[in-house]
């Protein structure tokens, strides 16, 4: 029997009185990973009323104590290893060299910023008055509710709860429910890192219940910060409800990732780039390449070697190491893909393998590794012929696809680019530093790649998006401070006597009409 996964209120388990669902190995379905009781919104008002109550307890802990209590984590993360990244494979079916990259992340996460325990500085700041000192501060926010997909079950949650935690924040934690015993597993290193109690909550809940619960929350002043990871259509939701209470929530949302392939590119190394970027992780990542845009000139050697990468690459068991991807992450999100199949339209040619949809013995892929019935495997889709107007350029399709258009000039190509209205990541391969530069200055995106793929960021670095694709706030690295600290600042006039800025400042008195002698 499958151990109950619960919520936890106080550091404690609440009561399971919401409906159950079972997570599911989406590449052998008869397997239950966990059963998973559902919260609901009462709930989630009551995680955040706890973390309130906790709060302020933990903010009075030095930071420099907090960041012992990150490197706690990472370390535990490192001891647990390869335990998590078997599970992160057995539950949303990532390939195990894909996992263990993501648990990898988590310790490179808790590296950098058990560090920033001992950095989160203020400044000193002269002031225009004698015998006056001025000073800023990074305080916390107070109660962060963080809620997170399930393709990046525990690298991604670590961007906001290993800054938000070091910051003094107190945090409920939304994870996916088809990824909860990821979550489970990670929460409980969390615990055993030395966070106490009430200051961390976790909370599996639906989607209705979890926006109703951060809606209570919100009314109630219990909350204080939302970050959110997941579709831009929730993401606009979620900014709504927050903007509504004079909040700016932190989102990272989807991607229609291109890619520019120019006429002097490494075709070679564009196709390994390409093939990774689309189809690693079943393209189920934000950052996954959305639409090639190929020069002219380029374009049917590039389309060969590309079509010739794709048809060879194995799909199957994610456990076997030559395989490319595994399936789609659960039946839900495999319904949605077979909806964006049908958005291919009579002027588009597929390619990429013997067949489109789910693979089946009567559906085969040539190659393909283990059982294909077992679980939910896809054929991988090139989709040729991809005009700015279509569906398939336009929308994201979160999974095995990838468009290809083209384009004569590389101001078309910055168009195509950015034309779709998502703005997350963007690649470029070229050998001529000139369009690199001119790509760069001309796209919206916010993450930028020079002959490299379209996903693969790094724990010290800014991660986030425009337009479509976020409201501009960042992940990783210092930036993300911002997200989970609010500046104050503090003056203090030790004169003896009341100094009003701008009034009772001395007076300079230079001569400005003074000219040099021209001989």
């Amino acid at each position: 029997m499958k151990r109950l996964i619960t919520s936890t209120v106080g550091g404690q388990p609440a009561a399971a009185t919401g409906n159950r669902v079972a997570s599911l190995n989406p590449s052998r379905l008869d397997d239950v990973v966990a059963e998973v009781a559902l919260a609901d919104a009462d709930t989630f008002a009551a995680a955040c009323r706890s973390a309130r109550r906790a709060q302020k307890a933990w903010a009075d802990v030095p930071a420099p104590v907090r960041g012992r209590v990150v490197a706690n984590l990472g370390r535990l993360v490192e001891a647990n290893f390869e335990a998590l990244s078997a599970l992160v494979t057995r539950e949303v079916g990532k390939t195990l060299t894909e996992a263990r990259g993501e648990v990898q992340e988590i310790v490179d996460t808790c590296d950098f910023f058990l560090g920033e325990g001992r950095r989160l500085y203020g400044q000193t700041v002269p002031s225009e008055m004698p015998d006056k000192q001025l000073f800023t501060f990074r305080v916390p926010v107070g109660v962060a509710a963080i809620v997170t997909a399930g393709n990046f079950p525990v690298a991604v949650p670590s961007w906001y709860l290993v800054p938000a935690l070091l910051c003094g924040n107190a945090v409920v934690w939304k994870p996916a429910e088809y990824a909860a015993a990821c979550a489970e597993a990670f929460a409980e290193l969390i615990r055993r890192a030395g966070v106490p109690k009430g200051v961390f909550e976790v909370v599996y809940s639906d989607g209705p219940n979890t926006y109703a619960g951060l809606e209570a929350g919100l009314r109630e002043g219990l909350i204080d910060k939302i970050g959110f990871t997941g579709s831009s259509e929730v993401g606009a939701r979620i900014g709504e409800l927050a903007g509504r209470h004079l909040q700016s929530a932190c989102l990272e949302l989807g991607g229609k990732n291109p890619m520019v392939i120019t006429e002097d590119a490494d075709l070679d190394l564009a196709v390994h780039g390409a093939l990774f970027a689309g189809f690693g992780t079943a393209g189920q990542r934000c950052t996954s390449l959305g639409t090639l845009i190929v020069h002219d000139s380029v374009l049917d050697e590039f389309t060969r070697r590309l079509e010739d990468a794709v048809q060879s690459a194995v799909v199957g068991d994610p456990a076997d190491p030559s395989v490319l991807y595994g399936p789609l992450m659960s039946e839900r999100f495999a319904e949605r893909y077979d909806g964006f199949l049908d958005w291919i339209e009579d002027h588009h040619r597929v390619s990429g393998s013997s067949g489109t949809g789910r693979i089946t013995a009567d559906n085969p892929r040539a190659g393909f590794v283990g059982d294909p019935a077992a679980g939910l495997f896809y054929h991988p889709v090139l989709v040729h012929g991809v005009r700015p107007e279509d569906k398939i350029f336009q929308q994201e399709t979160f999974g095995p696809m990838v468009g290809v258009t083209r384009y004569s000039t590389l101001e078309e190509a910055i168009e195509l680019a950015d034309a779709p209205g998502y703005g997350l990541s963007a690649a470029i391969y070229t050998t001529d530093p000139r369009k690199a530069f001119e790509f760069r200055r001309g796209t919206r995106a916010g993450m930028v790649s020079i002959n490299n793929s379209t996903s693969g960021a790094e724990a010290h670095l800014p991660f986030g998006g425009n337009g479509r694709s976020g409201n501009g706030s960042r992940q990783s690295g210092v930036w993300v401070l911002d997200q989970f600290t609010r500046w104050q600042s503090m003056n203090w006039d030790y004169s003896g006597r009341l100094q009003r800025a701008q009034m009772d400042t001395l007076t300079i008195s230079p001569d400005l009409d003074y000219r040099l002698d021209p001989e």
